[in-house]
């Protein structure tokens, strides 16, 4: 992309930019597969998203479509190319229509990130608890792993409750075929727990150790445009036995048997308390940097415009959604459990300018302290947004898209609040320690007590 940038008043600079050809066809294609994953197409073999789209929706022209978004995800490649960074998303102003295998002119003007002052550079002061590794985490863990290995084993026969698991045999059809997921010579089920529809529980429950039961149940299902329909399944189930959950004991021998990459339980326990711990330890960590960076905030000095909070809050609120969508739960309901639209307002409103202090106090830190960004910098800050990711390839992700600069900025606040955090003044506190009010009452009572007997 070619990016030409002229000053303008104030704290604005304008990106006269030029789309290559390929850059257009890849925001076109990103355009495409944002829609397809927001509307629920799936990817057929042979078929690309658009043909897919005017398959299953009518769609003439996807691209016209999705342009607007387009031309809004080139605009971080202009801003990576010159290496700024925005106080809120800027909005493109295009030249003319976006078209495939064609240049793509546009101009952008950025309201530049300002430079704040902190009332002092001192260290900060805070107080933490001393860290301790919590031994029923690890006590946990070994029995979650003992939890997987769970094996299921006859019990004495009875009829089939609610709760109860057994050793079922079924065979399942669906207009005279199988249904190979369903069909089974033998599968521990529990009953009741969700598993399987209502109309198969009912039908299960009741039944002896022996029986063999054939009836029809109705199931969700796909019809081949991908509608939910309901199915019904013709069903054939024997239950052979009635079975309970044995835990096993984690001991030498079980170690043996399952992981002999270990010499004994004790040294299983070992590696399992050293994953625990440094998983704690980061956590810990993290939870200082915390402690470190609100302190700083306190000493902001500024004032944020109204585009910058606005900008934030509805970020704020995208992820929000996005999060509750994953979860089922309703944005309403959400909002009136955080206690209605007026006190979760607040709440936003406070949580919101204290992202942007934050942020800011840490910008004024990495300036006034002159640090610079390593590799290793970056690749700290991908680990710290996502600690399962390959740095590297989460990196790579970023410069690809264009937001190249938003992870520079990440990895420049992290550096600083990692610096913040190695020159502040600690104080630890034993957590399990008698506070100084209980202490200096306990000590009054005891005088007390003293001067009774005297």
């Amino acid at each position: 992309m070619k990016v030409s940038m002229k000053k303008l008043d104030g704290n604005q600079v304008r990106l006269e930019c030029v789309a290559t050809p390929e850059e257009v066809n890849n925001a076109l294609h990103a355009g495409q597969l944002g829609f397809a994953q927001s509307m629920g197409l799936r990817p057929e073999q042979g078929k690309t998203i658009a043909q897919v789209a005017e398959e299953k929706m009518g769609i003439k022209n996807l691209d016209s479509i999705v342009e607007a978004g387009a031309i809004q995800g080139l605009v971080p490649f202009a801003l990576d190319k010159k290496n700024i960074i925005p106080s809120f998303p800027p909005q493109p102003e295009p030249k003319s229509a976006l078209k495939r295998d064609r240049e793509f002119a546009f101009d952008v003007t950025v309201a530049l990130k300002p430079d704040y002052e902190l009332k002092s550079y001192d260290p900060v002061e805070i107080t933490v608890p001393k860290f301790a590794v919590n031994e029923e985490a690890v006590d946990q863990q070994l029995k979650d792993m003992a939890e997987r290995y769970t094996v299921y084993v006859a019990a004495d026969a009875k009829p089939v409750e609610k709760g109860d698991s057994c050793l079922i045999a079924m065979t399942c059809t669906k207009d005279g075929e199988e249904v190979a997921g369903l069909t089974t010579d033998g599968r521990t089920y529990t009953a009741g727990e969700g598993y399987m529809p209502d109309g198969f529980d009912s039908q299960i429950l009741g039944m002896q150790p022996g029986e063999t039961k054939t009836f029809t149940f109705e199931g969700p299902g796909l019809d081949e445009d991908f509608n939910e329909i309901t199915e019904v399944i013709d069903c054939t189930v024997t239950v052979k036995e009635i079975q309970k959950a044995t835990v096993p004991e984690i001991d030498d021998e079980w170690v043996s048997t399952n992981m002999p990459m270990y010499k004994s339980a004790a040294d299983l326990r070992a590696d399992v308390q050293r994953n625990v711990e440094r998983s704690a330890r980061e956590q810990y960590e993290a939870y200082k940097r915390n402690l470190a960076v609100s302190e700083l905030a306190r000493r902001f000095e500024g004032k944020i415009a109204d585009e910058v909070y606005e900008a934030m809050r509805s970020n704020l609120m995208e992820n929000m959604r996005m999060e509750l969508q994953q979860t089922g739960q309703s944005w309403e309901d959400f909002v009136a459990q955080n206690g209605g639209e007026q006190q979760f307002g607040m709440m936003l409103m406070l949580q919101t300018r204290e992202m942007l202090v934050q942020g800011f106090a840490l910008d004024s830190v990495f300036r006034h302290e002159k640090l610079s960004l390593t590799d290793e910098d970056i690749e700290a800050a991908c680990r710290a947004m996502n600690p399962q990711a390959n740095p590297k390839q989460l990196r790579q992700q970023f410069e690809q898209s264009g937001r190249g600069f938003a992870l520079r900025e990440s990895a420049e606040r992290l550096k600083a609040n990692n610096w913040v955090l190695e020159h502040a003044i600690i104080t630890e506190v034993d957590p399990n320690a008698p506070a100084p009010e209980a202490v200096a009452e306990a000590e009054a009572e005891a005088e007390s007590a003293e001067s009774r007997l005297g």
